[in-house]
């Protein structure tokens, strides 16, 4: 493991009687995209706010390249800023938002004019460099703060939900377009967001953070196959949880809490040895699957209440002729089951 780039130790933060963060440890490291990824209120934008030295902590440190950091005003740590409402100057074209910062550097007009167009270059922005905000669709004013927070040159880019602002099909477009520039320039990066397909496409580790606390740190697949929790389980992707009792009954090792992912649940006509028997409550069409809902059915073929849901490939789809109320068996492998550490389950 390479040494932290950042590291944060024990920070807690109270506005009140409320506790924002609450013993929070993390490591980053160099040239590492982390994103900060929970719940409205878990304490990921105040996290990412003590990182970039907007608030200061009740206890904890922050260290950066091995120097401590807590105290430091935002304007002596060398970090370059992006937020959700990108907080472009409007009297101001698009070159001269990104120069804007640049002059408190006290760099020399020549130098000044190459980072701009470096910066608008490496965005693909150069040909909207006399157009002004309000000239600028929201996901080129979106390319234009990233620009302006990179032309700093900086040790760390701190990203604050900045892509929640546009359309989906923008969204997508250019969280490709932030991975490909932060590998290109090799910036460590932090990004707090609260979408967990963003999190999962563009982060090397995510940060799952629940009431305060970090409740998993681990790759996307790690958070994603072998979530800590319930909680991390539900957050991260669509999860059936299973009483690990009654799949015994059934003949399904498990015991304590279990969840499977809902593309990893086999469906087949009734009476398949071994399988769950279940009836189709819903069917919602997602393109390339079908998300199908069903109960699971008692030994006499009654609903026990207990939904589940599965993905399915629209070519078994038409295989199985699913329809609502009908009767399915439903196989689930083993080595698919999660299982949870009773402390977690309770959580």
């Amino acid at each position: 493991m390479n040494q932290a780039h950042l590291s944060i130790r024990g920070i807690r933060k109270t506005f009140g009687s409320f506790t924002a963060l609450d013993s929070i440890h993390l490591d980053v490291r160099k040239n590492e995209f982390v994103c900060l990824l929970g719940p409205s209120g878990c304490g990921k934008t105040t996290l990412l706010r003590i990182i970039a030295g907007l608030e200061s902590p009740d206890s904890g440190t922050v260290s950066a390249g091995g120097k401590d950091i807590t105290a430091l005003p935002p304007a002596q740590r060398n970090f370059g800023m992006m937020f959700q409402s990108y907080a472009l100057f409007p009297n101001m074209t698009a070159a001269q938002n990104i120069a804007f910062g640049l002059k408190s550097r006290k760099l020399g007009k020549r130098d000044i004019a190459e980072k701009v167009r470096e910066s608008l270059d490496l965005v693909d922005l150069w040909e909207m460099r006399d157009k002004y905000p309000s000239q600028l669709s929201g996901g080129q004013q979106q390319r234009i703060a990233l620009a302006r927070a990179v032309a700093l040159s900086p040790d760390f880019l701190l990203l604050d939900e900045p892509l929640s602002a546009l359309d989906a099909k923008v969204r997508h477009k250019l969280r490709g377009e932030i991975r490909a520039l932060q590998e290109k320039i090799g910036v460590t990066t932090i990004m707090v967001t609260h979408d967990q397909e963003e999190a999962l496409t563009m982060a090397d580790r995510i940060v799952v953070m629940n009431n305060a606390e970090v409740a998993q740190i681990g790759t996307p697949r790690e958070v994603y196959e072998r979530p800590a929790s319930p909680f991390v389980a539900d957050f991260i992707g669509a999860i059936n949880f299973l009483d690990g009792a009654e799949l015994q009954e059934r003949g399904v090792r498990g015991s304590g809490m279990m969840a499977v992912r809902p593309e990893h649940i086999g469906a087949e006509e009734p009476g398949s040895r071994g399988g769950i028997p279940a009836v189709v409550r819903g069917i919602e069409f997602r393109g390339p699957f079908y998300h199908v809902m069903l109960d699971v059915l008692d030994s006499g073929g009654e609903p026990l209440g207990r939904p589940m849901t599965i993905h399915v490939s629209a070519q078994h789809y038409q295989q199985l002729g699913l329809e609502k109320n009908k009767k399915l068996s439903l196989c689930l492998p083993e080595e698919r089951l999660i299982a949870f550490e009773p402390q977690a389950a309770a959580k």
